[in-house]
């Protein structure tokens, strides 16, 4: 079975860091000038330091653009406090867009401050 190792394209190594370590509770594992490793219960996250406008696949394609965007493949942080986390992640400069909760368990729909969209989660055990 293949590890999986997760890169998060970001403008700002340290606001990155920052906020991914002490919002989100990974662990910062090395740091280099280009990117940083955090371990996320298991899970490597690579943040990438690339700067705004860049291309992303080449020359001729898309370039990196930190405003919010959207794609179908997000990260989900499973969290024991839906409410306290989001409150975190807008200290940290993220957003938290919508939150809704039930007997299903809490979930809020997120950006951190590179306009990378994730979700925070509390499913009942």
């Amino acid at each position: 079975m293949p590890k999986i190792t997760i890169c998060i394209d970001v403008s700002d190594l340290d606001q990155a860091t920052t906020f991914y370590c002490e919002g989100l509770g990974c662990k910062l594992v090395t740091e280099r000038d280009t990117h940083n490793t955090l371990d996320a219960e298991g899970t490597t996250l690579q943040l990438c330091l690339k700067e705004q406008g860049t291309h992303a696949t080449g020359k001729d394609g898309p370039t990196r653009d930190y405003s919010r965007h959207w794609t179908p493949v997000h990260l989900d942080f499973d969290v024991d406090n839906v409410e306290r986390v989001a409150q975190q992640v807008r200290k940290l400069g993220g957003k938290v867009e919508q939150t809704k909760s039930g007997d299903w368990g809490a979930a809020a729909f997120c950006a951190d401050p590179f306009g990378n969209g994730f979700c925070l989660l509390k499913l009942p055990a």
